[in-house]
């Protein structure tokens, strides 16, 4: 891909610089020694090629269902010259077929509340067919906590979503639980991050 090209495909997502870096802080302490670490819905692109400029040791796979994000992936790896990612997947988290077949961690960041439940539960079932026992499935966005008062801005942010698509929303922590459990999973952890947002830590069982 020439320089140009590579610029007029690049997509930015605000909400990356402002976030990889708390994100990157709380992987540091949960993410394998080394692997592969399969991001879904990788989006931009954008959090993969810092992630892996920031934990060389490990080889990092992006993968997006949407074609544009693709394109937008591979001109951010492309730009970064980076040998530890790999070539983007073309997976759909609700999908019974991952192009992949093992991974030592997943994660999934800010897809959640913008797809259908379905994605949630298909991005639970896969992770379970890829994962070894102990290995990392990380989440990050907003979430409902129960008995915890909901910041004003998500509620807005929630009512938005619906509005855009009647299948998106803020999902409740309860539900990701009890969704995860149902695949061997465990929530070990849920740290607070910037903006009202969440890193959810589950292993397998």
């Amino acid at each position: 891909m020439e320089g140009n090209e590579i610029s007029s495909v690049k997509r930015h997502a605000p909400a990356t610089l402002r976030n990889r870096e708390a994100i990157a802080t709380v992987l540091q302490r949960i993410l394998p020694d080394a692997g592969r670490v399969l991001e879904v819905a990788s989006g931009s692109g954008e959090h993969i090629v810092y992630f892996a400029d920031r934990f060389p040791e490990l080889q990092w796979q992006p993968s997006d269902p949407d074609a544009a994000s693709q394109a937008s992936i591979t001109a951010w790896s492309a730009d970064a010259h980076l040998p530890n990612i790999e070539p983007v997947l073309d997976l759909d988290a609700a999908s019974d077929r991952w192009p992949v077949a093992s991974a030592d961690a997943i994660l999934c960041i800010n897809m959640i509340h913008i797809s259908p439940w379905a994605a949630t539960e298909g991005l639970l079932k896969g992770a379970a067919r890829l994962l070894r026992s102990g290995s990392l499935l990380y989440l990050y966005g907003p979430f409902l906590i129960p008995e915890r008062e909901t910041a004003p801005s998500n509620l807005d942010f929630d009512r938005s979503l619906k509005a855009r698509n009647p299948h998106w929303g803020l999902r409740s922590i309860a539900d990701i639980e009890r969704a995860a459990a149902e695949r061997d999973f465990v929530l070990q952890e849920s740290v607070d991050m910037p903006a009202n947002n969440l890193s959810l830590i589950l292993h397998k069982r």
